[in-house]
Protein backbone atom coordinates (compact mmCIF):
# COMPACT_ATOMS: atom_id res chain seq x y z
CA UNK A 1 0.00 0.00 0.00
CA UNK A 2 1.30 3.40 -0.93
CA UNK A 3 0.73 6.34 1.43
CA UNK A 4 0.41 9.62 -0.43
CA UNK A 5 -0.15 13.18 0.80
CA UNK A 6 -3.86 13.07 0.01
CA UNK A 7 -4.29 10.07 2.34
CA UNK A 8 -2.34 11.84 5.08
CA UNK A 9 -4.49 14.95 4.61
CA UNK A 10 -7.67 12.84 4.71
CA UNK A 11 -6.60 11.08 7.92
CA UNK A 12 -5.58 14.40 9.48
CA UNK A 13 -8.99 15.83 8.61
CA UNK A 14 -10.77 12.83 10.15
CA UNK A 15 -8.60 13.18 13.26
CA UNK A 16 -9.13 16.93 13.41
CA UNK A 17 -5.37 17.52 13.25
CA UNK A 18 -3.51 20.25 11.41
CA UNK A 19 -0.03 19.78 9.95
CA UNK A 20 2.36 22.08 8.14
CA UNK A 21 3.76 20.98 4.76
CA UNK A 22 6.97 19.71 6.41
CA UNK A 23 4.97 17.80 9.01
CA UNK A 24 2.78 16.29 6.29
CA UNK A 25 5.85 14.98 4.45
CA UNK A 26 7.30 13.59 7.71
CA UNK A 27 3.94 12.01 8.58
CA UNK A 28 3.74 10.43 5.13
CA UNK A 29 7.20 8.88 5.59
CA UNK A 30 6.30 7.59 9.06
CA UNK A 31 3.02 6.08 7.86
CA UNK A 32 4.74 4.47 4.89
CA UNK A 33 7.32 2.94 7.24
CA UNK A 34 4.55 1.57 9.50
CA UNK A 35 2.66 0.10 6.54
CA UNK A 36 5.90 -1.47 5.29
CA UNK A 37 6.54 -3.04 8.69
CA UNK A 38 3.04 -4.53 8.80
CA UNK A 39 3.45 -5.88 5.27
CA UNK A 40 6.71 -7.56 6.34
CA UNK A 41 4.91 -9.11 9.33
CA UNK A 42 2.10 -10.35 7.08
CA UNK A 43 4.66 -12.06 4.86
CA UNK A 44 5.89 -14.29 7.71
CA UNK A 45 4.72 -17.89 7.87
CA UNK A 46 3.03 -18.31 11.26
CA UNK A 47 1.43 -21.70 10.74
CA UNK A 48 1.77 -23.87 13.83
CA UNK A 49 2.60 -20.94 16.11
CA UNK A 50 0.16 -20.35 18.92
CA UNK A 51 -0.88 -16.75 19.62
CA UNK A 52 0.64 -15.17 22.70
CA UNK A 53 -1.43 -13.93 25.59
CA UNK A 54 1.56 -12.18 27.14
CA UNK A 55 5.02 -11.31 25.90
CA UNK A 56 6.79 -13.20 28.69
CA UNK A 57 6.37 -16.38 30.72
CA UNK A 58 6.02 -14.40 33.96
CA UNK A 59 2.76 -14.72 35.83
CA UNK A 60 1.11 -12.35 38.25
CA UNK A 61 1.44 -13.18 41.90
CA UNK A 62 -1.88 -12.63 43.58
CA UNK A 63 -2.43 -12.14 47.28
CA UNK A 64 -5.23 -13.96 49.01
CA UNK A 65 -8.49 -12.06 49.10
CA UNK A 66 -9.15 -11.96 52.82
CA UNK A 67 -12.01 -9.77 54.08
CA UNK A 68 -10.93 -7.28 56.72
CA UNK A 69 -12.79 -5.08 59.12
CA UNK A 70 -13.22 -1.39 58.59
CA UNK A 71 -10.63 -0.59 61.26
CA UNK A 72 -8.72 1.62 58.85
CA UNK A 73 -11.61 4.10 58.65
CA UNK A 74 -11.91 4.21 62.43
CA UNK A 75 -8.18 4.94 62.73
CA UNK A 76 -8.40 7.69 60.10
CA UNK A 77 -11.33 9.36 61.87
CA UNK A 78 -9.78 9.24 65.34
CA UNK A 79 -7.60 12.41 65.08
CA UNK A 80 -10.33 14.44 63.35
CA UNK A 81 -11.85 17.19 65.47
CA UNK A 82 -15.34 16.79 64.08
CA UNK A 83 -16.65 13.50 62.71
CA UNK A 84 -19.45 10.98 63.04
CA UNK A 85 -19.10 7.20 62.81
CA UNK A 86 -18.28 7.16 59.09
CA UNK A 87 -17.43 10.61 57.77
CA UNK A 88 -15.37 13.72 58.48
CA UNK A 89 -17.55 16.76 59.19
CA UNK A 90 -16.45 19.99 57.56
CA UNK A 91 -18.00 23.46 57.44
CA UNK A 92 -20.37 24.15 54.55
CA UNK A 93 -18.54 26.09 51.81
CA UNK A 94 -21.30 26.45 49.20
CA UNK A 95 -24.10 28.89 50.00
Amino acid sequence: MQVDLSLVQHLANLSRLEFSEEEMVAMQADMQAMIGFVERLNALDTTGIEPLRHMSDLENVYRQDIPATAGVAVEALRPAQNHDEQFFKVPKVIG
